[in-house]
């Protein structure tokens, strides 16, 4: 890529090896960020070496990590870098990505961060919004449950408090629960048992609709979620559609870039 200015925009995402939702998902946030930003030149990077080596041998399709990414960047003479994350929290691949950034920071004259999709309360609320905005067809007697990825890094704390948020905000039919944490899958069960829903419709609270969200969520398995509710006897609908889909999330990523421009 030869850089149209001395100023780029890095977008670094976990990936996927779901080439339908990447499109969605992953590149429509790089498109969107890309033409609100023309004056910058645009670069890619992944974290998960498991889905870059499952890429590179399935599809013969190479994708930069971190590393291979700056030092890209650098090569092309790149001077001022802001590197925008696509991850949901400030977890523990987040934290991993921004070292490894800032092993080339004496190379840069500068680098700046945009924050991951939820890490302050107007985050929270506008993520929100665009979550309402997309099943706007919800009703009343009808439940609406996320599955979030779910992390031992303390920023897990941020799915229990959006689930809370989303109740204070007057949806108390929506829900937020997590694969490898809290909240889990049985809290959701107890809150739905006070009110039971005549129909609870699942979705990914993911960037993309991948692995987790075509088989923990809706895979055919005895004990993915979809099957778990139907076991007790909710009319389950499984949405696969990741955050990256919805308008309001590429919105507020593309606002996490301009907070970074604006860093003094």
């Amino acid at each position: 890529m030869s850089p149209k200015s001395k100023k780029a925009i890095l977008v670094v995402s976990f990936g996927t090896s779901f080439e339908a939702t990447r499109k969605l998902t992953l590149e429509a946030i790089e498109n969107d960020i890309a033409c609100s930003y023309p004056e910058y030149s645009l670069y890619r990077a992944w974290t998960s070496k498991m889905i870059l080596a499952k890429l590179k041998k399935r599809d013969n399709l190479y994708i930069h990590n971190v590393k291979e990414a700056m030092e890209q960047i650098l090569s092309d003479g790149i001077t001022d870098l802001i590197v925008q994350p696509t991850h949901v929290i400030n977890g523990i691949e987040n934290d991993i990505m921004k070292e490894e950034v800032l092993s080339f920071q004496d190379k840069f004259d500068s680098i700046r961060f945009g924050n991951p999709l939820l890490t302050t309360e107007k985050d929270h609320q506008a993520a929100i919004l665009a979550v309402v905005e997309e099943f706007s067809y919800l009703s009343e007697d009808s439940a609406l449950v996320f599955m979030g990825h779910g992390t031992n890094h303390y920023a897990n704390s941020v799915y229990a408090a959006l689930d809370y948020k989303f109740k204070d905000m007057g949806y108390p039919n929506i829900h937020l629960g997590t694969v490898e944490a809290y909240p889990s899958l049985q809290s959701i069960f107890r809150l739905l048992k006070q009110n039971p829903p005549q129909k609870v419709i699942l979705a990914p609270f993911m960037i993309v609709a991948g692995d987790h969200a075509h088989h923990d969520m809706a895979g055919e398995d005895s004990d993915s979620w979809m099957a778990l509710f139907q076991k007790e006897g909710y009319h389950t609908i499984p949405v696969l559609k990741g955050l990256g889909e919805y308008p309001g999330i590429r919105k507020l990523f593309i606002s996490h870039v301009q907070d970074a421009i604006n860093q003094k």
